[in-house]
């Protein structure tokens, strides 16, 4: 559950708890794909990804971004975030294990504080890249 953060006590350059969103499986990517209404078949069905070229299927991005807001909420409740946004950098695969980070970036006006957040993998590669602006106390 989130905590209260005061705008007052967050200085540039802090960081949130690591989210460790662990290990992307396969049932991990057909629940997704069903709790989402997301049913591209080359994320489920490798057969079809091998016919694209690919090796294997690959996570949802909107996946990773999930682990992104679940990272923001675990610091301050959902209704504090005033902007979440993500950019894809780097496909997420089967057996990848995926860690996100937040540091305050900048301190705005209104108590408000952007937040630099990224998704990467157990080697480090960064999957998703995104910012988010939250209100605080």
């Amino acid at each position: 559950m989130a905590k209260l953060v005061r705008y007052d006590d967050v200085q540039v350059g802090d960081t949130l708890s690591e989210l460790d969103a662990g290990t992307i499986d396969r049932l991990t990517l057909a629940l997704y794909s069903g709790a989402s209404g997301d049913h591209n078949p080359i994320h489920v069905d490798i057969d079809f990804a091998r016919s694209a070229g690919l090796d294997d299927v690959f996570a949802h991005g909107m996946l990773s971004m999930a682990y992104l807001g679940r990272l923001v909420t675990a610091w301050v409740p959902q209704q504090a975030i005033r902007s979440l946004s993500a950019r894809f950098v780097a496909i997420t695969h089967v057996g990848d294990r995926i860690t996100c980070t937040g540091t305050v970036e900048e301190k705005l006006p209104q108590r408000q504080v952007r937040l630099a957040l990224a998704a990467r993998d157990q080697s480090g590669i960064v999957k998703l890249a995104g910012t988010a602006v939250v209100e605080l106390s």
